[in-house]
């Protein structure tokens, strides 16, 4: 899709002034490319506007090549086709780890950072079934759907997408993970070294992620949440977007549902995302699973009642007419058969 002759390498002074004219205060994306329109290069700009000291970018080059890592500057042969398509391109990456990555097709994963196990579960086989096809996975590096399948794709390429500097240990849940990705991935952020993610700069961080995808595949988005900037987004960037369907009764599945009412891509398993693609296809387990064979007595009930919907251990005493007792053993057999999520207020629900 954004194939097309090797860029060459920028002239290093050019090079060197688009670092200044990137880190000079109240120059974002779309000022930058701005201003090289308007002067005709960073050099002539930095001249009119003044740049970034050059010291100041050398200390964060030294810091950052300490961690292992490089500028992408925009313009530079190794920056993503992908990405320098876009208006608001960013003037530079930091990147830390394998940049090879950055050649190759490329779909975001995204989806709730209190994610479901089913929800989890179903990134990690995703992630694990494109990676097989030789799709390099994006995230963000959120917990939950995110940082699954980052690590069902460690093996086989994964680019997570910093909201802070490359040096930036966020959320400290997935430190190892981080690091993990560090080394057998990679790592990039438009923030400066030493920049915390704050608030502001998570839906930059978004547009980064849909930006180097070919698609972004949805699972578990809420009715407010970053996943739905990073589908809206990847529309508007003319990405793919598929979704993974769930019950209207849960409120994970809320943004999701509706991006499929809109328009997106329905997701039952990668052959519905590799067909779009034009890979060919593979064998995969359905997300809708065969039914299971019928169960009599009061387990028979409780299956009965039990949905993907998370239900009140309470409601489940009352609906199915059995004791409490009767039924906390029946929900413990399920759980440790794998079949059972437990939620927050004391709620259950079939994976």
């Amino acid at each position: 899709m954004f194939d097309g002759p090797r860029v060459p390498d920028l002239d290093p002074a050019e090079r060197r002034a688009r670092l200044r004219l990137a880190r000079t205060p109240r120059i974002g994306p779309v000022s930058f490319h701005e201003a090289l329109a308007h002067f005709g290069s960073a050099l002539a700009a930095c001249r009119e506007l003044g740049g970034h000291p050059e010291v100041r970018i050398a200390d964060e080059e030294r810091a950052l090549t300490a961690l292992g890592g490089r500028f992408l500057v925009f313009g530079d042969a190794a920056y993503p086709a992908a990405l320098a398509a876009l208006p608001d391109a960013p003037p530079i990456l930091s990147a830390v780890g394998d940049i090879g990555l950055l050649g190759r097709q490329t779909l975001a994963i995204v989806g709730a950072r209190d994610a479901s196990l089913a929800g989890r579960r179903f990134a990690s086989d995703i992630a694990t079934s494109l990676g097989a096809a030789g799709v390099t996975i994006a995230s963000g590096l959120a917990r939950g759907i995110d940082a699954a399948a980052h690590e069902a794709a460690l093996a086989s390429g994964t680019i997570a997408v910093l909201a802070g500097g490359v040096d930036q240990i966020y959320p400290p849940q997935n430190a190892r993970l981080q690091k993990s990705i560090a080394r057998q991935g990679l790592l990039v952020s438009e923030a400066p070294w030493g920049t915390p993610p704050v608030a502001r700069a998570f839906p930059r961080r978004n547009r980064i992620v849909s930006g180097l995808s070919a698609g972004v595949i949805v699972i578990e988005a809420a009715a407010r949440s970053g996943s739905l900037i990073t589908a809206q987004r990847a529309a508007e960037q003319g990405r793919e977007v598929f979704v993974v369907p769930g019950s209207p009764f849960d409120p994970r599945y809320v943004g999701s549902n509706s991006l499929i009412r809109d328009g997106a891509i329905l997701v039952r398993d990668v052959n519905d995302i590799l067909g779009v693609l034009g890979r060919p296809q593979c064998l995969s387990q359905p997300l809708v699973k065969p039914a299971q064979k019928p169960v009599d007595g009061d387990t028979g009930k409780v299956l009965e009642a039990l949905g993907a919907a998370p239900t009140a251990v309470d409601e489940l005493v009352r609906r199915c007419q059995v004791s409490a007792a009767t039924v906390a053993e029946i929900l413990l057999a399920l759980e440790l058969e794998g079949r059972l999520e437990r939620h927050r207020g004391n709620r259950v629900s079939l994976i």
